[in-house]
């Protein structure tokens, strides 16, 4: 069961973070600005994460309604729009919305692609055929993951689409290394799981009976390591 005080507490210090301290560095990551050797194989990871998350909807999306959960700079969003989505892109961080509105082509409808900075459990959102979250639930503890994910689901039709931090030795030794910077300096930490673990969780969570795991896809590239989990109806 989520524990909606770590939640929420959670939520505040992400949108802090990525409103305020992160804005300008995940805005150049996320462009085709110059970034340092470490930043380049985040952006490259990013970017096959994206590449697959998308590769699972359907190449023509006329008439669906997808929710890109934790847009971001609106990628994710522009790419599900060109296949012929009504996306609602929505984050936390109102300053990271803008970006993403800054950056709609010109030649996309402005109308296919809804921008709000809120949470993404919020239920005035309405219902969706597609729900994406990529790299948005990475920094929640694994009960919570499985309780958003229940929300989530809960709108949904068709597929469920997550990406997660898997427990990896890489992963628990840049976790360390983390730790020892100071407070003010610190990302909000990524929270690993271990694949099994998250999925025996799920298979108990209430509000996920009628779903079941699907595909799986893990991308590992230098200092980016994320895992990709389809959710679909039984």
């Amino acid at each position: 069961m989520m524990n909606a005080a770590s939640y929420l507490e959670r939520r505040v210090e992400l949108q802090t973070y990525f409103d305020r301290t992160a804005v300008d560095a995940w805005a150049r990551l996320t462009s085709d600005a110059p970034v340092g050797r470490i930043r380049a194989t985040v952006r490259a990871g990013r970017d096959e994460m994206r590449n697959t998350l998308l590769s699972w909807l359907p190449e023509n999306l006329s008439g669906a309604r997808l929710l890109d959960a934790g847009c971001g700079t609106g990628a994710l969003s522009i790419e599900a729009a060109r296949r012929g989505a009504k996306v609602v892109a929505v984050d936390l961080s109102p300053t990271l919305v803008n970006v993403a509105r800054e950056r709609l082509p010109s030649d996309l409808d402005p109308s296919a692609i809804d921008f709000r900075s809120g949470d993404m459990l919020d239920a005035k959102l309405g219902r969706f055929d597609f729900v994406v979250a990529m790299d948005s639930l990475i920094h929640y503890h694994a009960a919570d993951i499985c309780r958003i994910m229940a929300g989530l689901a809960a709108r949904t039709d068709g597929a469920l689409l997550v990406t997660y931090a898997p427990k990896t030795p890489a992963l628990a030794v840049m976790h360390a290394v983390g730790r020892l910077f100071p407070r003010r300096d610190r990302a909000p930490a990524i929270e690993p799981v271990a694949s099994q673990r998250l999925l025996d969780l799920l298979e108990r969570e209430q509000g996920l009976e009628r779903w079941t795991s699907s595909r799986s896809h893990r991308v590992a590239c230098g200092f980016y390591t994320s895992q990709a989990l389809e959710m679909v109806p039984r």
